[in-house]
Parts: structure tokens; sequence; C-alpha cells
């Protein structure tokens, strides 16, 4: 196998190639550690649930200012799982936005209720709440806004909504874990929130796995006998529920990640402040759009998603792969266009917003590790593929506490979508 040879533009250093991720790099730094702890599991030998769940589900629960979590199998089990809680009949249906991981939508389905997508707001991707106040029906028990990104939704609108109208909100928080929204932590947002431990998400683990976290003693009681076949007692089912049991090593592993996780938060802000000033040094603001940031919250980027205007970014896209520039499209075709939904009755151009995002969209590597030489070398490449030279001199962006670039949302639209919702 040969090793791929940096591109060669004239006048500029190589384009060496830059991965969209790197798992190893973040385990050289806790490597020791997690090992150490996988060895005492399996020293052990308690390998389902245990004081290692027991204690994570401790830890996560302090982390988001939470009462409860429950830990589970994955993310599209702990949708899964809050869903079920709410106990959906046929005809039942959940609002939901069309711009998210397949799982989100999954799951309302599986659940045995109906999804109905609404559009997103055009600025940060998330749910647009006057677009859900406009599909509440007598059949809506609940809304499921997605913290896209890293990113929350806008919540104040959506808790007046379901106050108002007796309906639960589920966040869909698998993207944002340690994103704040007034302050407050995603995971204390809604009735549930829902977490994932894929390995690429901001905390990951060395598999599959997801966490629950609510504030009710008793949905957690009843989350907990869901996530083990509806078991009361050992083979005493009060109802049927799945099998969905944390793992004892993937708890080791996330303990060990958890206590890195604010570190590795600050580094994926500093990544993307420094981007914003690479952006415009480079003189390319006006083909990429930044990612907005709204003024309530903490954006924690689990992705670092531009928008590309003038029809380009299949162009960009197409560049950066040919030169191993990692770069990745979420998503290629909303929820509301997948065959399986078809029975639904959307049809092109129906939610014009997340079609529009799904054209012009476009993910850069962003992890805690990336260098400030594989962030010019995005840069570079994006100027490349335009045909444009892109002199980067390498931007020092000091640690943020606030994200100082991108089209921030103003308050006084914040207040005129949360009078109007």
């Amino acid at each position: 196998m040969t090793t791929p040879q940096p591109t060669r533009l004239d006048g500029m250093p190589p384009l060496e190639p830059v991965p969209f991720i790197d798992l190893v790099a973040q385990h050289q730094v806790v490597g020791e550690e997690v090992l150490a702890a996988v060895a005492k599991v399996f020293a052990e030998q308690r390998f389902i649930l245990g004081d290692e769940v027991l204690n994570l589900e401790t830890e996560v629960a302090q982390y988001c200012d939470a009462r409860e979590a429950i830990g589970c199998a994955s993310g599209t089990d702990a949708l899964l799982l809050a869903l079920m809680a709410l106990d959906l009949k046929p005809g039942d249906e959940v609002i939901t936005t069309p711009y998210s991981f397949f799982a989100t939508a999954g799951c309302i389905v599986r659940a045995g209720a109906k999804p109905v997508f609404v559009d997103i707001e055009p600025q940060t991707f998330n749910l647009d709440p006057y677009a859900v106040a406009a599909a509440i029906t007598p059949r809506t028990k609940a809304i499921m806004p997605v913290h896209l990104f890293g990113q929350c939704a806008e919540m104040d609108p959506l808790w007046r909504l379901a106050t108002h109208n007796g309906l639960t909100i589920i966040e869909d928080a698998c993207q944002a874990i340690g994103a704040e929204y007034h302050g407050r932590r995603a995971g204390v947002l809604g009735r549930m929130a829902c977490f994932s431990f894929f390995p690429t998400k901001n905390l990951g683990g060395a598999g599959d796995g997801g966490m629950i976290t609510t504030d009710e003693p008793e949905l957690a009681k009843r989350l907990k006998r869901l996530r083990v076949h509806g078991e009361m007692t050992q083979y005493h089912h009060l109802e049927v529920g799945l099998n969905s049991r944390l793992d004892a090593l993937q708890a080791a592993v996330l303990r060990v990640k958890l206590r890195h996780l604010e570190t590795w938060t600050l580094a994926r802000q500093r990544n993307a402040a420094r981007y914003a000033a690479m952006f415009e040094e480079a003189g390319l603001l006006d083909v990429i759009q930044l990612p907005t940031i709204s003024e309530n919250g903490r954006h924690v980027f689990n992705q670092f998603v531009v928008r590309v205007r003038d029809g380009l970014r299949n162009r960009i896209l197409n560049f950066l792969r040919e030169h191993k520039i990692g770069c990745m499209v979420y998503y290629p075709k909303p929820l509301h266009l997948q065959p399986c939904f078809s029975e639904l009755g959307y049809a092109e151009g129906s939610l014009p917003e997340a079609e529009l995002a799904a054209e012009d969209s476009l993910a850069l590597p962003i992890f805690s590790e990336l260098t400030l030489q594989q962030q010019e070398t995005v840069v570079r490449g994006i100027a490349a593929a335009l045909g444009r030279p892109a002199k980067v001199s390498g931007v020092v962006v000091p640690r943020p506490k606030f994200l100082p670039f991108g089209p921030r949302v103003p308050q006084d639209e914040l207040e005129r979508r949360r009078e109007s919702a």
C-alpha cells in the first residue's frame, strides 16, 4: 500500500492529508487511564451494569445538573426508551426536525407514533419554534427538538408551547453534551434528554452507549425497568421493555473521558474561533458562511458546519475529498424525503430550509487535537477548490469564553420568535 503524497500548489506549501476526526490522537492523551479502568473491570468480571455504570450515571447527572441519569446501550435506544415511557398509541404524533440523524424519527415510528416534521431555522439548523406551533394538533403528544451539531435549540418558546398544550419535551441531545441554553445544560431542558456515546461524539466510548437524564425519580425508575425487559425483580416483568443495558466496560472508558470533556470542549471552541479568523484572513467569507452562535447558548461543536453559497458546496466537497482533506455532509437527504417516510405525504419543497441546508452545508474537521497547521490546510484547500490563492499566516486564538464570530441571532429576533410561538 503506497502512502499518499502531499499535493503541491503553485507557490504554496503542499496540501497534506487532514483526517476528519482523529481518535488515535485522543487515545494518546487518555490511553493509560482508559486501559487501567478497563483492566479493573476485567479483574472484577462485572461486565453488565454494576458500580461502573452507577458511578457514570451519577457523574453525568452531576455534569448536566440533572437529578437522575439512566445508562443504556446506545443513543438510539435512549430515544426509544424515552418515547416508550410516554405510552404512545397509534395515531399519536411527535413533532421533530427533518434535519437530523435517522434515529430521531426512526425511534418515533418504532415507539408506535407518527413523526411530524417541521422546518428548521436557517441560522442554527435547529427546530423552528414558529413552525412547531403551527403543527400542533389534538393528536400531538410530544416535541423532540434536536440540539444539532452541539448547539441547543431555542427552548423558551418550546417550553411555552409544551406547557400550554400539555406536551412532553424530549431533548435529542446526542450531539450536545455540555451545551448550554441560558446557563442551563442540555439534559435539563425537557422532561427527558437523550445522549449518545458513539466513539466520534465529544464524549465517546469504545463502542455504542447512551444515557437518559431526567429530574423525575419515578420516571427514572421506569426507564431503568424498561432497559431490562420491563423487569421489576428477577424474572418478574411488569411490562415489555428492551435489552438495553450499558456495559461496564463502556462506563469505565466514559468515566475517564468525562474528566477531560471540558478541556476538549474548550479546544473545539478554540478551533472554531481559529477557523473564523482564518476564513476572514483568506477572504473566503463571500462564499463560506460561518456557523451562527446563539447569544443565549454555549456551542460545544460536535461538528463545525459551514454553509457554502452560490451552489459551490459539491465543488469544494469533491476537491477536499480528492486531496484527502476530511469533510462530511450532514445530512444529504432530509428525513421527510427518505423513502421509508413517503407515506407521511411530504414532497420535495415542503420543508425548504431543511432541503437547502442539505444542499449547501459542509462539515469540516473540529476535533480537539486538530492542529493549527491542519486547519490552515483545510482553509487553503477550500481556497484552492475555488481557484483562489490563500496564504493563511497562522492565527493564534486565545481560549474563548464566548465565541466572537459568526452571524448571531439578535436578542430582538429571539424575542419576536418567542412572541410568535
